[in-house]
């Protein structure tokens, strides 16, 4: 099958960025209601201490992201307009089998980003922002960073545009995972008895959130686990280990450029301190240290 070449002068921004559909608002608006509803059910129902500040926070850093984004600045977008326009074929989606291959497909793309934003310092620079909150609430999933888009985590992504995917499907699921995870920031939420098996749930993403030496790098999945399973990164709840959010070392400022910048002044002082070539590659791509959570 010969792929059809994309339409010409089509914009970057229109033909990579899920952000640029107009629902996104909606959406936006609907999980920060939830956020809000949320904090003052566990503030005056359950009676419950809800850090009010991290709120605002993690508002401003969403706020931020979204006026980063509007320039349409994008490290990657070249190499995804490649891989888009030399794709080997073009991937039908046209029977539920083929949407179930684009699913776990991106599911997996999604689980090796995931994993490198823990265990490459570069990505975890972006990353460490959305484990900056004390406090695990459905607001601490609209904290993402400001510096996605010049990190590059696309490129985990570009595959599936390159083996024929549409920018469209590719991106629209990206968003489609980041608003399930959305449910699984409140930790108050039960457990989901023989699902727990197959999905990322709460229960799942808290350890994943946790600053215990005992859950560090684990639960990397999206709307599965099982690829956690598969590779060995799962990590259940140790009844006897009751998980402690945020990062390694606590971050206790509320100044959302002081939690946008913690990660890329980690990396800094990881490179001032390099010795050689090898030492500089080792601070870029090795394992963070000063801000591991």
């Amino acid at each position: 099958m010969t792929p059809t070449p994309p339409a010409p002068g089509t914009p970057l921004r229109a033909m990579f960025s899920p952000e640029a559909q107009p629902w996104l608002l909606a959406l936006l608006l609907l999980v920060v209601g939830a956020a809000l509803i949320e904090g003052l059910v566990l503030h005056f129902v359950r009676r419950q201490a809800y850090d009010w500040r991290a709120l605002a926070a993690s508002l401003a850093d969403a706020v931020g992201r979204r006026a980063i984004e509007a320039l349409g600045l994008s490290l990657l977008a070249p190499l995804l307009l490649w891989c888009h326009s030399h794709r080997i074929a073009d991937w039908p989606l046209h029977t539920p089998w083929q949407w179930l291959g684009l699913f776990l497909a991106h599911e997996l793309a999604y689980y090796l980003y995931h994993r490198c934003a823990h265990r490459v310092h570069w990505f975890w620079a972006t990353h460490a922002v959305h484990h900056t909150p004390n406090q695990l609430t459905l607001a601490a999933a609209l904290r993402l960073g400001w510096t996605g888009k010049f990190s590059g985590h696309l490129l985990f992504f570009a595959p599936l545009l390159w083996l024929g995917a549409s920018p469209q499907a590719v991106f629209g699921t990206l968003a489609a995972n980041l608003l399930y995870q959305f449910w699984l920031h409140a930790p108050w939420l039960p457990r989901l008895g023989p699902l727990e098996w197959l999905l990322n749930t709460p229960a799942h993403h808290r350890i994943h959130h946790a600053a215990n030496p005992e859950y560090l790098d684990c639960n990397y999945g999206g709307v599965l686990i099982v690829y956690d399973r598969l590779f060995g990164s799962f990590v259940a709840e140790r009844p006897d280990v009751p998980p402690r959010f945020g990062l390694s070392t606590p971050l206790l400022s509320h100044n959302p450029l002081r939690i946008a910048t913690i990660g890329w002044l980690g990396l800094a002082r990881a490179l001032r301190r390099a010795r050689g070539w090898r030492g500089v590659l080792r601070a870029l791509f090795g394992p963070p240290r000063d801000t591991a959570g």
